[in-house]
């Protein structure tokens, strides 16, 4: 009779919770939120497709005119109807890279210092500056490049330059610029704004790393670096692998401050002269799409098809870089 009555009892202290989950009462808002949620993430897919689709059919004029020529020269005349982009492509990348170059070494020890060393009151006043970096606009950046960097630098540049005239190799690298307005002070700006960016995710990654792994390293003897060197590292390879490639993404699509320092060449020429002006693909675009018509036009918007499409090959193999890291990460390859 006791167990029939405790049985009663929790049947009957169950029994709304049972008839909640049998109730289709919230279907309806569910079935809502879930083609709310689709919605929302099939139209980023439409919205992109829009952005190839149209970009492509205004740029079609050059492509279908020029072919492989239009991305296999580097000659850009357009008074002469030659239309050839790989000086604006090679520009971009070398910027592109020295920027990356500059500024990984830097982000990855501010990031370490941060998780690794810093106290708790400086690690918060670091993560508040490199975020208050992160939000400065790009022509703020650009304009203190041009009135307070170029000056020094271009002293700096022509002494530079001058102490490579007689190495072989280092006086192509080298070359003697202008006016300090270059390739190379475009691309340390650009490394400064990418740096925020750089150290923020690393800072995040590192501090994915189970503690457990790092009190194990070091009391087995490790110092703290020979831990960061076979702890945290080797664990953090795929986010910094993640972090470069978006810092890298940043610095190939950015316009402004690259307009205001790399020189704007007006035929932009495939060189290692990192001293010399040229101008990239964002820059060109800038610089000249208000004045342009016709094929002109068709072959500037060609610029922001092509980048596009080389940062979207970039964001691809980060992914896939990413996952190879997480994989061996994880003993999976």
């Amino acid at each position: 009779m006791t167990a029939l009555n405790l049985t009663d009892l929790d049947r009957a202290s169950t029994a709304p919770l049972v008839e909640g989950l049998d109730s289709s009462k919230g279907s309806t808002p569910d079935s809502a939120f879930r083609l709310t949620a689709f919605a929302a993430g099939l139209m980023v897919l439409v919205i992109l497709a829009l952005i190839t689709f149209t970009t492509t059919q205004a740029a079609w004029p050059a492509f279908s005119k020029y072919w492989s020529s239009y991305w296999t020269t580097a000659d850009w005349r357009p008074n002469q109807q030659a239309f050839g982009i790989l000086g604006f492509i090679w520009a971009t990348l070398m910027i592109s890279f020295i920027g990356i170059l500059l500024a990984v070494p830097v982000a990855i020890g501010i990031a370490l210092f941060a998780t690794e060393v810093a106290p708790r009151r400086l690690r918060r006043s670091i993560t508040t500056v490199m975020d208050l970096l992160a939000a400065i606009p790009s022509v703020v950046f650009g304009l203190v490049g041009f009135y307070v960097l170029r000056s020094p630098l271009q002293d700096l540049f022509r002494s530079l330059g001058d102490a490579c005239a007689g190495i072989p190799v280092l006086n192509k690298v080298f070359g003697q610029g202008s006016a300090g307005i270059s390739i190379l002070l475009a691309a340390i700006v650009l490394s400064i704004m990418i740096l925020p960016i750089v150290t923020s995710v690393s800072r995040e990654v590192f501090d994915t790393v189970p503690r457990n792994d790092k009190e194990g390293a070091l009391a087995l003897g490790a110092t703290r670096a020979e831990m960061v060197n076979g702890v945290v590292i080797p664990h953090s390879l795929g986010g910094l692998t993640g972090a470069v490639m978006l810092g890298l993404g940043r610095a190939m699509g950015e316009t402004i401050a690259v307009t205001l320092l790399i020189g704007g060449s007006s035929n932009p020429p495939i060189t290692v002269n990192v001293l010399g002006g040229s101008d990239a693909m964002p820059s060109g675009i800038a610089r000249y799409l208000s004045e342009s018509s016709g094929d002109y036009r068709a072959a500037l918007i060609g610029l922001g098809v092509t980048l596009f499409v080389i940062t979207m090959v970039v964001n691809v193999l980060s992914r896939k870089v990413v996952g190879v890291f997480d994989r061996r990460l994880k003993g999976a390859a």
